[in-house]
């Protein structure tokens, strides 16, 4: 069964994806799949201008350095229209899978935003005190 999968995978060459960068026809590639994210510009948090930026080249990079959340790597998935051609992977950077661990990874929540917050809480309470015995 995985191998009639690989068989209907679509193959897009960096040209093809190039020629789509623009709002009528918005694609990008992260982690060398290709997708049609046209229909979803009005959508993307973000704004649409993020989005066409990218369009017509390789988002990884950019996408990663956001941090997008579980559900927003679920809700992508939604729009990948085929692949970038191997014969062009090795002209565009390669992607870091290290990252996509780390923040898929729950430590990443508490280094985030709870560890920060109590922090702030702590300096604030010190203030407080240390201002009340002036």
């Amino acid at each position: 069964m995985a191998e009639q999968s690989e068989q209907t995978v679509k193959y897009y060459t960096l040209e093809e994806i190039q020629k789509h960068n623009h709002s009528k026809s918005t694609w990008l590639t992260l982690h060398y799949k290709v997708y049609d994210l046209t229909k979803f510009l009005e959508e993307h948090p973000g704004g649409e201008e993020v989005l066409r930026e990218q369009a017509g080249a390789d988002a990884t990079e950019n996408f990663e350095d956001v941090g997008h959340a579980t559900n927003a790597r679920e809700l992508s998935k939604t729009y990948i229209i085929g692949e970038l051609h191997p014969d062009d992977r090795h002209k565009i950077k390669k992607p870091s899978d290290t990252l996509i661990a780390t923040l898929d990874n729950n430590s990443s929540w508490w280094t985030s935003w709870v560890i920060p917050a109590i922090s702030a809480l702590v300096v604030a309470l010190m203030y407080r005190f240390y201002m009340s015995e002036y």
